[in-house]
Order: C-alpha cells, then sequence, then structure tokens
C-alpha cells in the first residue's frame, strides 16, 4: 500500500504531488482495484432485495479511491509525462480496461441493476436518480451485459487493445512533436518574427546549449513563426514537419495505429448491435444519430463554403499583389491572412500582445467569475503541485465557503503535450449530508516570460485561457449529488456550451476594461483596439468554419460507415476532404495520424460538437447581450441550469429552462457575419 492509498491527510484533502513517487502508481492501482472488486462485490452479493439505494447509488459512490488515483496519474501523464509513467501508463491501461469489464459483464450485479431498472415506474425517484438510474442500467446494456459468453470475451479483448492502442498513439504524437527542431543560426532567417518570439527560440535554443535560435512544433514557438516569419522556405519546412507528425513509416508512425483504433471501434459496435461506432457513441449525445450530424455539418458548409472560397480568392490576390506569389500553399495561410488583417483592420498580435500579460488576464477571467457567479479566487501556496509553475487557487463564496481547489498551468514543457484542458483531480458530489467540493484544473501551453518581457498573450491565446476556464466553471460550480452526474459529466455536444460561451466576455469593452492594461503603462487597451477587435472577429470566419466542419466530416468518415475497406489512411483523408479544401494537398502530411482528439482523446464521432456547441453558445450570449453581460439574473439562470447541473436532465430540457426555448443556429450564423443581422 502507498500513500496514494490513503486517505490524504493534506489541507483540503488535495493530492500530495511532491510524495508521490513514479513507482508508487502500479501497487497503488492494484491495491485500489483490489479494494473496488471488493466493494463491487458486496453490492453483487447483498442478501437484501435490489433497491435504488443499496445498488445504484452504491455503485456510483463505489471505486472512489481508484478514480482519484487515475485521475492524479493520468493527468501527470498528460501534463508532467517522462518514459517511466508511459510505461506505466501501458502497463495499467489494460488493467483499468479489465476492471470496466469485470463491472460491465458482472451478471449477478447487472441482474440487480436490471430489477431496479425494470420497477423504476413504481419507486419514488428523483430526477436525478432518474437519470442516475438510467445511466447506470446503459452502462451495463451499452458495454455487453446482455451479450452471450463468448462475445463478451471478444468485447474484453477489443476493449484492452482499444486502451493501448490509444495511449500507443498519443507517445507517438508526443514523441514526434520532441523529435523536430529547428536550428538557425542567421539572424535573417528570423526576419518577420516579433521581439518576444525570437527571444523566446534564443532561449530555447540556451537551454540546449545552443548558438542562436531554436523553433518547435510547440504551439508557442510553432505559431508565431507561421504567423511572422518571412522566410517562406523555412515556413514550408516548419508546416511539412508539424503536418508529418506520425506519418513518416518510422517508430512513431501512427497509419497502422489508426486502422486498427477505427476497425476495432467498428467490431465493438457491430458486437452490441449498432451499425457503427458513430450510431453507438451518439445515442449518448443530443445529435442522437449520424444522420443528424452529417445534416448539421453539410447545412453548415452550404452556409459557409461560399464565404471560404471568396475569402481565399481574395487572400490569394492579396499575396500575388503583396509578394507575386502564384499559388498559395498551406504553409503561406497564416502569414497572409495576418497581413491582410493588418490592413483591413491595422490591428496585429503584437499590437495587443502589451495589453494581455498573462497575470493580468487571470485576474480578469477571476473578476468576470466574480461578477456573475460571485467567486473569489486566492492564490494559496499551502497546497502541494507537481511543478513548480502551477499556480494554486482557493475558491470561495462571498461567505467565504469553500467552492472549489483550482490549479493552473500554463507554459509548454518537453513532458508536456501540446494544446489546452481542463481536468479534474477531483469530483464533486454530496454524501452523507456533506457536500465534498472538487478540484479542477486548467492547463495551457503559453508563451514563457523572457529575461526581459513577462508572458503576454496572444489574443487567440486570452480566448484558448477564456475557453478553459469556461470549462472550469462547469467543475467549480458543480453542484450534483452522484460524482458520475456531476461537473463535465455531460453528453459531449454539451460540454462546450459553457467553455465556449465564456470566450464571448473577451469581445466586450465592459470586460476587456477590467484587465487589458498595458504591462508598462498600465494604460487601459482604447477603445479603437476594441473596436477593431469586434470587427476583426469574424475575419475569414468562412475559412475557419470549413476547417472545422472538415474535421468532423474526417471524424464521421472514420467513425460512421464500415472502415475495414480503408487501407490507406492518407487516401481516404483526401478523399474525404475533396469537398471543403481550399489549399493543394500537401503529400507528406497527413491529419488523421497526429488528430489526437479523436484517436486518443474523447472526440471520436463527437468532434462535430464544438460547431454544435456554437450553435448553443451564440444563442445564450444573445440572451445575455439583450439583459447586460453582467446582468446577474441572466447569470443566475445559467449558474443554476447549466454550470451547476451537469448531467442531470437531458442538456435540451436544461437549455430551454435557462433561455426559455431551443437554440436558433441563426445566432451563430448571424455571429459569424455569414448572415446578415
Amino acid at each position: 500500500m502507498t500513500i496514494l492509498n490513503t486517505s490524504f491527510d493534506t489541507p483540503y484533502q488535495t493530492a500530495p504531488f511532491s510524495k508521490i513517487k513514479n513507482e508508487d502508481f502500479l501497487p497503488a492501482f492494484l491495491h485500489a482495484i483490489e479494494e473496488a472488486k471488493a466493494e463491487i462485490d458486496a453490492i453483487s452479493n447483498n442478501p437484501e432485495a435490489p433497491t435504488f439505494e443499496n445498488t445504484i447509488e452504491a455503485l456510483d459512490f463505489s471505486g472512489e479511491q481508484l478514480d482519484r488515483i487515475s485521475s492524479i496519474f493520468f493527468n501527470l501523464n498528460s501534463a508532467e509525462t517522462n518514459d517511466e509513467i508511459q510505461k506505466i501508463a501501458q502497463d495499467v491501461s489494460p488493467l483499468l480496461s479489465e476492471f470496466s469489464n469485470d463491472i460491465t459483464l458482472n451478471e449477478m450485479l447487472f441482474k440487480r441493476v436490471k430489477t431496479v431498472y425494470n420497477s423504476k415506474d413504481s419507486l419514488e425517484l428523483t430526477t436525478e436518480q432518474h437519470t442516475l438510474l438510467d445511466k447506470k442500467y446503459k452502462g451495463f446494456s451499452r458495454n455487453g451485459a446482455n451479450l452471450p459468453e463468448d462475445k463478451k470475451t471478444r468485447l474484453r479483448e477489443i476493449d484492452k487493445n482499444l486502451s493501448q492502442l490509444k495511449l500507443k498513439f498519443g507517445e507517438n504524437v508526443l514523441a514526434e512533436t520532441n523529435a523536430f527542431e529547428m536550428h538557425l543560426t542567421k539572424e535573417r532567417d528570423l526576419e518577420g518574427l516579433p521581439e518576444g518570439a525570437k527571444e523566446a527560440a534564443q532561449q530555447l535554443a540556451e537551454a540546449k546549449q545552443k548558438k542562436g535560435w531554436l523553433i518547435t512544433l510547440d504551439y508557442p514557438s510553432y505559431i508565431p513563426f507561421m504567423t511572422y516569419a518571412s522566410n517562406r522556405k523555412l515556413r514550408k519546412k516548419l508546416a511539412i514537419a508539424a503536418g508529418a507528425k506520425a506519418f513518416k513509416g518510422n517508430e512513431n508512425d501512427n497509419q497502422d495505429n489508426v486502422l486498427q483504433i477505427a476497425k476495432l471501434r467498428h467490431e465493438r459496435a457491430n458486437l452490441l448491435g449498432y451499425q457503427t461506432h458513430a450510431h453507438f457513441v451518439l445515442e449518448e449525445r443530443m445529435a442522437k444519430t449520424p444522420k443528424t450530424v452529417e445534416h448539421f455539418l453539410n447545412e453548415l458548409l452550404e452556409k459557409a463554403k461560399p464565404a471560404a472560397e471568396r475569402e481565399f480568392k481574395n487572400l490569394e490576390a492579396f499575396a500575388k499583389e503583396l509578394d507575386g506569389i502564384d499559388h498559395l500553399e498551406k504553409w503561406d495561410g497564416s502569414y497572409y491572412s495576418e497581413k491582410l488583417k493588418q490592413k483591413l483592420f491595422s490591428l496585429d498580435d503584437e499590437q495587443l500582445k502589451p495589453y494581455f500579460k498573462l497575470e493580468n488576464v487571470i485576474n480578469g477571467v477571476f473578476t468576470i467569475a466574480e461578477r456573475l457567479y460571485d467567486l473569489k479566487f486566492e492564490e494559496i501556496d499551502t497546497i502541494d503541485k507537481y511543478h513548480d509553475d502551477v499556480l494554486t487557487y482557493k475558491v470561495t463564496d462571498l461567505k467565504g465557503n469553500l467552492v472549489s481547489i483550482f490549479y493552473a498551468d500554463f507554459f509548454p514543457r518537453p513532458g508536456k503535450r501540446n494544446g489546452a484542458w481542463m481536468t479534474v483531480y477531483k469530483s464533486q458530489y454530496i454524501k452523507n449530508g456533506e457536500n465534498s467540493r472538487p478540484h479542477i484544473s486548467n492547463v495551457c501551453n503559453f508563451t514563457k516570460p523572457t529575461k526581459s518581457k513577462p508572458s503576454l498573450l496572444t489574443f487567440n491565446e486570452v480566448t484558448t485561457l477564456f475557453h478553459e476556464f469556461g470549462h472550469a466553471l462547469h467543475g467549480i460550480l458543480a453542484n450534483t449529488t452522484y460524482p458520475s452526474l456531476s461537473g463535465t459529466n455531460v453528453f459531449w455536444d454539451f460540454v462546450e456550451l459553457p467553455s465556449q460561451v465564456f470566450e464571448n466576455w473577451c469581445y466586450e469593452k465592459e470586460a476587456l476594461e477590467l484587465f487589458a492594461t498595458h504591462y508598462e503603462t498600465g494604460e487601459v487597451i482604447p477603445m479603437d483596439l476594441i473596436e477593431k477587435i469586434k470587427a476583426s472577429a469574424t475575419f475569414h470566419e468562412g475559412m475557419q468554419t470549413l476547417r472545422q466542419i472538415s474535421f468532423g466530416l474526417l471524424d464521421m468518415s472514420w467513425h460512421g460507415q464500415y472502415p475495414n475497406s480503408i487501407t490507406n489512411v492518407k487516401a481516404h483523408e483526401s478523399k474525404v476532404f475533396e469537398n471543403t479544401k481550399l489549399y493543394p494537398d500537401v503529400v507528406e502530411n497527413c491529419m488523421s495520424t497526429a488528430f489526437s482528439h479523436i484517436f486518443q482523446g474523447g472526440y471520436s464521432s463527437g468532434y462535430y460538437s464544438y460547431k454544435w456547441a456554437e450553435v448553443l453558445d451564440a444563442d445564450a450570449f444573445e440572451y445575455f447581450l439583450e439583459e447586460g453581460i453582467f446582468n446577474k439574473d441572466v447569470a443566475k439562470k445559467f449558474k443554476d441550469n447549466i454550470l451547476s447541473q451537469g448531467g442531470i436532465e437531458d442538456p435540451m430540457t436544461l437549455y430551454k429552462r435557462f433561455r426559455g426555448k431551443e437554440p436558433q443556429p441563426e445566432a451563430l450564423l448571424r455571429r459569424a457575419g455569414l448572415i446578415a443581422n
């Protein structure tokens, strides 16, 4: 038994990161799995007749220690990993998959759940209890409880294989990201690059005992170079390297992993009686069916494509006029888009960055959360963290009651995967009359402070921080009885609503003036810049929408049809992109082999949900705009019906309770400038 198997004797029961050693994890998992199995056996073998309390409720509260260990370990595997942790993940994932199957394929347990489920109409259950009962029953039936023994055995094999393949996929992407670096020794090769980006590249080189500058595939290094560097050959080199991740036929190649994951998911869905993996997944989404998703994406495509093609033609003409470029390539897109944006709006990120010092933006999201939801954020140093970069906060209500613990981890490092995400170290739930509060984390990859400058964010990074903090609020304000319905445990195409709606405050004068102050002079962001931010918000919206639609369609192509006939990953992908393609194809590049959202993360058959949630968020924010962006009544409705409710009811029911009506797609199209206001 290790420290991980004990009740943490720490402030607020936070994870004791500094006391955990890598070698603790495997024994901790083994012990916690045995403990959880004993809890399941006690429920299964209970001599008393099955009731909601002794079966359904007991099941939801079982395995708490295992859940905590898993959350700590897998969050570290994303944010602070190393070879040892990755090896443990490969060993542990099949054990967890097997344990999960031990539960869902436990006939005695399923019999008890089924007995309660079949008598649900005669039980006096709350709405939340009804939802939990339905979820638990489906958790069994959707995972093979009604299958004959031979098919159950095959299901176990598939799940074990999938857990390892997904891990391997992610490890390969991270290895490929870390393996590439572009070492520049001539200053002219950095022409166009902002001073801050140059300094960061110089510090990267120094850290590796090299002279000159280093450019990597980590976003804070990659994005500025692709956006500002005037050396087209070097942009091409970097773009091809990024697009070729895990598509080079080397030991980190993911082509076979992609094919295997798609085939195994399809076989699994068929075993359970579903036509495809997408049919299986979407049964538990707002969209319900692949047909609805395809209709939704194609309807958006119809509206966005003419605008995207117009924007692309204008960009081509602009590049030709500026630099005599005859054929616009993928490595030209960000560069000339930024130049055109500067011309049209006299606005560029370098103008804006001085107003978005990271610490000020953090204070901004806290201030907005306080004004909307009466929350106080206090930085504390009394709790453990897994890396010095991590910031830790105590979140309270206006009376000083603990609402949540919040971790923030903002800078890239070799053991951290790219991108940005929100995660949970401890779920919220109510047990024995006590409301156990959650521990929530935001992880991002922003530009680190340099010797001469603090961390100054691009506007895109500001919206990313707001986005992830919107997810965090969903976790922080959770207020449900059962852990499996708490916080972000909602339908996947609903989970992006709190995050995407919170981004809207970045564009509003009343909100920007709270935090957008010049890091040197303290001057509040000028009104003309705010107006330019708003005016440029829909710049190239058609092209951006087309890009998101193409990713959604690619996801559905892997998961919404019979995948066994697909033998060539690149050829399949090229065919899918045919109707959404603007730039010429790059032979060396492949999207699928590094599409971590759908092959490692939880977005398989769900990538469309970003656009789906945009419809919800545009519609929801129109309500705030109508009543005032800091209107307490609207904020209370959003908190009481969305943020605190987790997955206790069908999301459309919750949304209509907040908004008074179903969401209207026109709100998104209006905001995007794709239809007239």
